[in-house]
């Protein structure tokens, strides 16, 4: 299973949202098509450009509690001091993707970053 993690600023659209998408599928060397989640965190699960992002994929939105989100603060990559400020972790998007992936998840690499949202994808067993 697939999953691409999600953060965002405060109404950040779907298209820029797609446009992080896009280089993080690029960067891992996999296709959109690959995807089978979105995934992000519960605080964000209102965004409409989340949720829009994840209806034009065509495939669900996984929201995930704070703390799950905080039990793999650990594994991420990335360390965001902006976004451990703001919100209390590392990465919204890397441990997004590794909540919902499940099981044996794993990073594909770090998050990617456009002005107003990042994305992350990993791996794993599923639920």
């Amino acid at each position: 299973m697939m999953v691409a993690g999600l953060g965002c600023r405060r109404d950040a659209s779907a298209d820029e949202i797609l446009v992080a998408m896009r280089r993080a599928v690029d960067a891992a060397g996999v296709t959109l098509a690959g995807i089978d989640a979105v995934a992000t965190a519960d605080f964000k699960a209102g965004e409409a450009g989340v949720r829009s992002a994840a209806q034009t994929l065509g495939v669900p939105l996984v929201v995930c509690p704070r703390a799950d989100l905080d039990r793999v603060g650990d594994r991420t990559i990335t360390r965001s001091e902006m976004v451990a400020a703001a919100v209390g972790l590392p990465s919204v998007a890397e441990a997004a993707a590794l909540v919902a992936a499940g099981r044996n998840a794993r990073l594909l690499g770090p998050r990617v970053a456009t002005a107003t949202a990042t994305c992350a994808l990993a791996i794993g067993d599923g639920p």
